[in-house]
């Protein structure tokens, strides 16, 4: 049934009319404006989302135009990226202090499903460094009960933080990431390699079995109190391992050089494990094998975990705000190397259907990895089957690897050493630099963030790093300042010192910048400081270029509008834009402006800018302060900030 609303006016109140099959039932005003509102609310909202213009399957526009040749190109990268991706996948697992088969899958699964929904068709996502950073460091601080059940919790975080991922893509939350500083992450991934290098180092060491605790500080005093269970074999199998990774990372970068580590390492370890050779090394602790069964997919147990789910949400919230920052990043890069149209909202879709698919198996968080994607863009890959390929291939090997003992043949502080390397790697003395170095505020940024990785789960870390971020830009663009200026003979602005005596009738006030929250009050303080002066009749508003208005800046004009009455002076705003008077006229301040404004005879107190004559706005509103003061002659001051200095009126 199609329902007609209408609006009658009956006796003075209004009445919605709801028409439909000859029925009609009459609701008062008032309720009539709350349906109204809420129509119009509904409406806005499906724009919001369309706007988004998030594609539910684009891969299925992948298929017109694909060829042989395109599919060999594809398939050669998605072997060069499957050779690297498994290994790192179990390094990463080993950085999350989990076993390797969650990084495999995530480089398995995460792989395979991100290809079918992104829009930068060549980014590889699985596994990431931070997300695994992120991770250890939950369960390093988590209450002992979740500590002890990792294939319970584990599942139930990737699913919620893929989830929020996909909510964000609708509500187009990649927009709120460029107020996270560059500073901020790279205090973060220093902080963060610095706490998984006091991690990995003891099993290095060999020393296993040691409740470290989950800063860096009771990581480093558990080894120190642990140095007399130091292993030499262990040792020398790190200290080899690390020495294979530095050339072979610089002079053989097209090889992968975690596989190749890990498979000359496994069998030096197994030949020095022969009684031939004196047997040393049969007690180094090795890896998990796992089977089949762990490949099982299985819905989240979110029953089991109910009591825990207040515990879960901030490692959630921290995992899919870390997974959308790097797939914006590296969907930019990638995308400025193919020239291919972004799309940041679709591609966080992605990545939030490939962790909600991923949660479905024993798996990491998945996110777009820096190595893969330049490795898939670098061995040419043609389009996103790449990524899809790559993820069938790791899915081949993983059952291989299930059903072939080879896992448990990799010696735990091999991995641990990969880990370190790529932990050591992830310091950029340049980047360090520029921050330290650029302003104050990026210092105490960088180093805020820096420490409290190192003292606090990272996930709350790095949420202090961006509210310091945003705390001290607040600070910075909430400090406007007004400058005296009055017009010379000639009729340019000069400057007037605070040793002139002057006492203006008329104060034309320029208002410039961001009138939000933080600088509402700021604002209303320089006004009414302005406003004291004893001889002053009129002040002007030239709100030419003020933005970002909202209730904070509304509320503290309407305190100014009537402190000015009360002193008997009179208020006048010009040159304010469109949004400003929307405003002002909503908000209900516009009103307010106009109460000693005889409309009927042409008054006002409010003047809108006129683009093509800029000026003419101001011109009015002397005019009209000219009215309210009875006088066609008045000594005029003006205020500006200084960045506006060369503006004129």
């Amino acid at each position: 049934m199609v329902h007609r609303y209408m609006v009658h006016r009956m006796g003075g109140d209004d009445f919605l009319c709801l028409h439909g099959g000859g029925n009609r039932a009459r609701m008062p005003g008032r309720m009539g404006t709350m349906v109204h509102n809420i129509r119009l609310g509904m409406r806005a909202a499906r724009a919001f989302v369309r706007d988004g213009k998030i594609d539910p399957l684009p891969v299925r526009h992948a298929f017109a135009g694909y060829t042989a040749g395109k599919a060999g190109r594809d398939l050669k990268a998605a072997i060069d990226v499957a050779l690297v991706g498994l290994p790192q996948g179990m390094a990463f697992a080993a950085m999350a202090g989990l076993d390797s088969i969650y990084g495999i899958m995530a480089a398995t699964v995460g792989t395979f499903i991100a290809p079918l929904f992104t829009r930068c068709s060549l980014t590889v996502s699985g596994p990431s460094n931070a997300t695994a950073f992120m991770l250890a460091s939950f369960f390093l601080a988590a209450s002992p009960a979740v500590q002890a059940n990792p294939a319970v919790y584990v599942p139930i975080i990737v699913f919620m933080a893929g989830l929020m991922c996909v909510l964000g893509a609708f509500v187009k939350a990649t927009e709120m990431l460029q107020f996270v500083s560059r500073s901020v992450l790279v205090g973060y991934i220093t902080g963060a390699a610095t706490l998984i290098i006091a991690s990995q180092l003891r099993y290095v060491l060999g020393i296993h079995d040691v409740n470290a605790g989950s800063s860096f500080f009771s990581m480093s005093c558990a080894i120190l109190e642990n140095l007399d269970r130091v292993q030499w074999q262990p040792i020398v199998l790190g200290v080899c391992s690390f020495a294979l990774f530095i050339p072979l990372r610089r002079h053989f970068r097209f090889l992968p050089t975690f596989a190749v580590i890990l498979v000359v390492m496994s069998v030096v370890n197994r030949l020095l494990c022969l009684p031939e050779l004196g047997g040393a090394f049969c007690g180094v602790r090795m890896l998990k094998d796992f089977t089949m069964s762990d490949l099982i997919c299985r819905l989240p147990d979110f029953e089991a975990a109910s009591g825990a789910l207040a515990e879960l949400l901030p490692i959630a919230i921290g995992i899919a705000f870390l997974s959308t920052l790097e797939q914006t990043v590296m969907s930019k890069t990638i995308s400025a190397k193919t020239g291919e149209p972004l799309n940041l909202n679709q591609d966080t879709f992605a990545v939030g259907m490939a962790n909600m698919g991923s949660a479905l198996t024993t798996s990491l968080p998945c996110s777009a990895s820096l190595t893969r994607s330049m490795l898939n863009y670098a061995s040419g890959a043609a389009t996103r089957f790449s990524g899809i390929f790559c993820g069938l291939i790791c899915l081949g090997i993983t059952f291989g690897l299930a059903n072939a003992p080879l896992i448990s043949c990799i010696p735990h502080s091999v991995l641990a050493a990969l880990v370190l390397a790529n932990a050591v790697s992830l310091f950029d003395r340049k980047l360090l630099r520029i921050c330290l170095h650029s302003t104050p505020g990026d210092a105490v940024t960088l180093a805020v963030t820096f420490f409290a990785a190192l003292l606090l789960p990272l996930h709350i870390a790095i949420f202090i790093g961006v509210f310091v971020s945003i705390s001290l830009f607040l600070r910075k663009a909430a400090k406007p300042e007004l400058v005296e200026y009055t017009l010379d003979d000639r009729g340019a602005l000069l400057q007037v010192s605070d040793t002139d005596h002057r006492l203006p009738q008329v104060s034309i006030v320029h208002v410039e910048g961001d009138l939000f929250f933080g600088a509402a009050d700021l604002f209303r303080k320089q006004v009414s400081r302005i406003a004291g002066d004893p001889s002053l009749a009129v002040i002007i508003l030239r709100m030419r270029n003020a933005r970002n208005l909202d209730a904070t800046s509304v509320c503290a004009l309407e305190e100014l509008i009537r402190f000015t009455r009360e002193q008997g002076r009179h208020l006048i705003i010009s040159g304010a834009s469109r949004e400003v008077f929307r405003i002002l006229r909503r908000s209900g301040t516009l009103s307010l402006l106009q109460e000693d404004a005889d409309r009927s005879a042409g008054q006002s107190n409010f003047f809108l800018l006129e683009p093509r004559n800029p000026n003419m706005s101001t011109r009015r509103a002397l005019q009209r302060a000219q009215e309210l003061m009875g006088s066609r002659t008045a000594d005029i001051s003006i205020y500006t900030t200084r960045s506006g200095d060369d503006e004129k009126s």
